[in-house]
């Protein structure tokens, strides 16, 4: 398939350095280079777009500024955030599944966020895409999440945090326990843990998190090991370091 897209960035050399690099996937076309949001919202006026990099700092108005309006669209056109930010915000990004692009840029990385890009826009995923960027751009790093975006090959599923049960860790991952079926997501569980509501979730092992009024039962086999039982017939084994905090909540 052909992708339209746009590069939005005030500095000369990181555009040429984008449009360079995207040579290399001749279904990419380039629609318009932008060195501000004003030009950026000219462009998206004038052309159908399918796809924007979009550079986060920009001396007069910010890239999540224009990604805010961007995604109240009915069928956003993807963004791929361009970024020189550190770590944190980085996953950041990751825990609401948006792609990103480090500065300088990776020819590697570049066509793995072109992959994940096309396989989105082939499954019509652009509204999805666009609920997750809301969930960034409006509560950010700051406040506790009310979904779980959890991004597959091709699309995004949005999962409420009220319907899940428990948390384990599985590597790079975690598993997202809800009644009915178990979500591989690609997050730790301490970043997670930090997203999560305190009030409605709590830490009960380095492997696992639970939901509060899942809290069933705990016991122990008497040699400083510990295992609680939920109210949904899940298990997960409990540590000496949030004894304490479990036995007050219970």
């Amino acid at each position: 398939m052909t992708v339209h897209y746009l590069i939005v960035d005030d500095e000369a050399p990181s555009r040429a350095n984008l449009r360079m690099a995207l040579a290399a996937h001749p279904d990419w076309v380039l629609a318009a280079e932008c060195s501000s949001a004003a030009c950026a919202r000219a462009a998206l006026d004038s052309r159908a777009i399918d796809m924007i990099l979009l550079d986060i700092q920009m001396p007069a108005e910010s890239g999540l500024a224009l990604a805010r309006e961007i995604c109240r669209m009915p069928e956003p056109p993807l963004i791929i955030f361009v970024t020189a930010y550190g770590e944190h915000a980085i996953e950041a990004f990751e825990v609401h599944a948006l792609d990103y692009l480090l500065k300088p840029l990776d020819d590697a990385r570049l066509a793995q966020a072109v992959e994940r890009a096309t396989a989105m826009l082939r499954q019509r995923q652009r509204e999805a895409y666009g609920a997750a960027v809301r969930d960034y751009v409006d509560g950010g790093d700051t406040q506790p999440i009310a979904h779980v975006n959890v991004r597959s090959v091709g699309r995004i599923e949005r999962i409420l945090v009220d319907e899940i049960l428990w948390v384990e860790s599985a590597g790079n991952y975690v598993e997202l326990h809800m009644a009915s079926r178990t979500v591989l997501h690609r997050i730790t569980l301490n970043r997670l843990e930090a997203q999560l509501p305190a009030e409605a979730f709590l830490r009960v092992h380095r492997s696992a998190i639970v939901r509060r009024d899942q809290i069933a039962s705990l016991e122990t086999n008497g040699e400083g090991s510990y295992r609680l039982t939920l109210r949904c017939g899940g298990a997960v084994p409990v540590s000496e370091r949030y004894l304490a905090a479990l036995r007050a909540s219970m």
